[in-house]
C-alpha cells in the first residue's frame, strides 16, 4: 500500500466567520473522532495534515497542495460547507470522506457529494478504506462498523493534533476527553438513545489526566460523554487516583438523576466547574430529571430546588430544554419555563427547537410517516435557526410568538442581572453575560423576530413552512450565500435540497428487498470489506436523482 497524503478537517463551525466569540471559543469545540482518525491513519503509515476549522483558516493553504484523501467531520449545520469543500478538493483530484453526526444522520444525501460516508467508525473501517480508497462517482459508498469502537486513542496519543488546535484559543483552552459512548436513557429525539452504553478504559483516562497535569498548570477538560458519570464511583475513583483534588477544572453533560448531594460534594472536591443537565420537558422524561411522574408546576419547583442545590457546589449550570415537543400545548410549557427561571435565576437555559436529524433516532420515522418533516437546508439545522418538524399543537405564528416571548424574558436586562448576581465566581458570571448579549441571546431574539415578521409578510416563506410548496424561500438562499462567502461558488448543484423522508424511504426499500440466507460464500464481493465486521453499502447501479 502506497503512502497517502491525507488531510483531515474538523468543522466546528458552518461558515467562515470573524466574530469575537468565535475567535475566543470555537477551538474549544473541537471533536474527538477527527483526531482519532488522524492517529489511526498515521499508524497505518500515511502522511497526515490535520486542521480544526474554526472559521478563520484558509484550508487550501493549510492542507497539502494535492492531497490523495480528505476526511471531513461535520455536524449537519456544516453540511453545505462540507459539500462545498468536498467539491473543491475533488476538483484537485482528491478522494473525499465524510464522518461525524451528519454522515450518521443523512448518509443517503451525503453519498451524492462524497466518495465515502462513514457511520460507526472503528480502526477496521479506516484500515479497509485506506487499502482501497478509489474514487466513487457519481454516488459514494457508505461504510460502517457493526457498533461503536471498544477503545479509542487517548489524549497522549492525540496530543499532536490537540495542541495546535488549542493554540487557536487565545485565553480559555479546553481539552476534549471521552470516558464512555452511548447512553442508557431512551430520549426519543436523541442520536445516542439507541446506542448501547459503553465505558471506555479507565486506565487510559488516568494516564491522560496525569499527562495533562504535565502540560498545564491547571488543565481544563470537557467530557464529551453523552451522559457523564453513569458509573459515578468508577469515574470519580479514576480522577481521584490520577489528579490531586481540584487540580483540574472539569465540564460535563450529565443528568439531574445522577446529581444527588453526595455526588455533588464529590464533584466539587474534584474540580467540576460546569455541568449541563437535560431537563427537556415539564411533561415528560422524568427519569432524566429524577422527578418520576411529576409534571407541570410540581416538576418546576422540584427541578428549581435541585438546580439551586447544584449551584451551591458547582458554579456554572446550563439547563437544556426542547421547545415544541408533541406533549407541549398552549402557553403553559413556556410560562412554566419562565417560572423556573424566576425560581433558579443562576441557571443559564439552553433552548433547542424540536428537530429531526434524518435517521438519528427512531422517532424520526414517525414524523416522516406523518409528513411533518420540512426540508430546511442543513445549514439552518442547529436547533435554533430552523425547526424542521411541524409542531403538533401550534400554528407556526403562535409557536414563534411564544418562543420570542420566552427568549426575551430569558435575556431581558433584569434576567441577565439576576443571573449575574446569583453566581459568585467571576468567569462563570461573565460567561453568562457574554452569551446573553451575543448571538445566543440578543442574536436569537433578532433572528426569531425577523422570521416571525416574514411569516406574515412573505407568502413564499409561509407556504414553505406550511408544506404547500417545496420551493426554497429566497430568505434562506440569500443567508447561505452571505454566510458561506467564497465557498458558495463550490456548492454542488442540488446541494441546497435534500429528501426529508430519506430515512423512511430507505426503510421501505429495505423491507421490499427479498430476504435470502447470506453466508460468507455468497456475500457479494463489493459488500465485503476485509473481514473486520465492516458493512459496505455499494453504490446503486444508477446515480441517485438529484433534487
Amino acid at each position: 500500500m502506497r503512502k497517502l497524503r491525507i488531510g483531515i478537517i474538523d468543522l466546528v463551525t458552518k461558515a467562515p466567520t470573524r466574530a469575537l466569540y468565535a475567535r475566543l471559543m470555537n477551538a474549544n469545540m473541537a471533536s474527538i473522532m477527527p483526531q482519532v482518525v488522524a492517529v489511526w491513519c498515521e499508524e497505518e503509515g500515511h502522511e497526515v495534515t490535520f486542521v480544526c476549522y474554526t472559521g478563520f483558516e484558509d484550508l487550501a493553504a493549510m492542507l497539502p497542495e494535492n492531497p490523495d484523501l480528505v476526511f471531513i467531520g461535520a455536524f449537519s449545520q456544516a453540511a453545505q460547507l462540507s459539500y462545498a469543500m468536498s467539491n473543491f478538493f475533488r476538483s484537485r483530484g482528491a478522494v473525499t470522506v465524510l464522518g461525524g453526526p451528519h454522515a450518521r444522520c443523512y448518509p443517503q444525501d451525503a453519498q451524492k457529494y462524497f466518495d465515502y460516508v462513514l457511520g460507526f467508525t472503528d480502526k477496521g473501517v479506516i484500515r479497509d478504506l485506506l487499502q482501497d480508497c478509489s474514487p466513487q462517482r457519481p454516488y459514494g459508498i457508505h461504510l460502517a462498523a457493526e457498533r461503536q469502537p471498544a477503545d479509542l486513542p487517548g489524549v497522549r496519543e492525540r496530543w499532536k493534533f490537540i495542541e495546535p488546535t488549542l493554540q487557536k484559543a487565545p485565553t480559555i483552552k479546553i481539552v476534549p476527553m471521552l470516558g464512555s459512548l452511548g447512553c442508557p436513557y431512551t430520549c426519543s429525539f436523541c442520536i445516542d438513545s439507541v446506542v448501547p452504553y459503553q465505558p471506555l478504559d479507565f486506565e487510559v483516562m488516568k494516564e491522560d489526566l496525569r499527562f495533562l497535569l504535565q502540560k498545564f498548570r491547571r488543565p481544563r477538560v470537557a467530557w464529551h460523554d453523552p451522559n457523564f458519570g453513569i458509573r459515578f464511583d468508577d469515574y470519580m475513583g479514576a480522577i481521584e487516583e490520577a489528579a490531586p483534588p481540584g487540580s483540574i477544572d472539569f465540564i460535563a453533560e450529565s443528568s439531574l438523576s445522577l446529581l444527588a448531594e453526595p455526588h455533588l460534594k464529590r464533584l466539587k472536591r474534584n474540580g467540576f466547574k460546569a455541568i449541563l443537565p437535560g431537563i427537556e420537558s415539564w411533561y415528560d422524561l422524568g427519569n432524566k430529571s429524577k422527578t418520576g411522574k411529576m409534571t407541570g408546576m410540581d416538576k418546576v419547583r422540584q427541578v428549581a430546588d435541585h438546580v439551586n442545590l447544584i449551584l451551591r457546589y458547582i458554579p456554572y449550570i446550563q439547563t437544556n430544554f426542547v421547545l415544541g415537543l408533541d406533549v407541549d400545548e398552549g402557553p403553559e410549557p413556556f410560562e412554566l419555563t419562565k417560572r423556573f427561571l424566576d425560581l433558579a435565576p443562576g441557571a443559564f437555559p439552553g433552548y433547542s427547537l424540536l428537530s429531526a436529524f434524518g435517521q438519528a433516532a427512531p422517532l424520526n420515522l414517525e414524523y416522516q410517516r406523518a409528513n411533518r418533516v420540512i426540508p430546511f437546508p442543513f445549514h439552518f439545522l442547529n436547533n435554533n435557526h430552523a425547526m424542521n418538524v411541524k409542531p403538533k399543537n401550534y400554528a407556526w405564528p403562535d409557536f414563534y410568538d411564544r418562543v420570542i416571548d420566552l427568549t426575551r424574558y430569558t435575556f431581558s436586562l433584569r434576567a441577565i442581572y439576576r443571573r449575574y448576581r446569583a453566581i459568585e465566581e467571576t468567569i462563570p458570571k461573565w460567561m453568562n453575560v457574554v452569551r446573553a448579549i451575543s448571538s445566543e441571546g440578543f442574536g436569537r431574539i433578532e433572528y426569531f423576530t425577523n422570521l416571525r415578521r416574514l411569516l406574515d409578510t412573505d407568502r413564499q416563506l409561509r407556504s414553505y413552512f406550511e408544506q404547500e410548496t417545496t420551493e426554497l424561500p429566497q430568505f434562506y438562499i440569500d443567508r447561505m450565500r452571505k454566510e458561506l462567502g467564497a465557498m458558495w461558488q463550490w456548492l454542488p448543484e442540488g446541494a441546497l435540497h435534500h429528501d426529508p423522508n430519506a430515512y423512511l424511504n430507505s426503510q421501505k426499500a429495505a423491507a421490499a428487498t427479498p430476504v435470502s440466507l447470506i453466508t460468507a460464500e455468497n456475500l457479494p464481493a463489493e459488500a465485503r470489506a476485509g473481514g473486520n465486521g465492516v458493512l459496505k453499502t455499494p453504490a446503486p447501479a444508477r446515480p441517485a436523482v438529484r433534487e
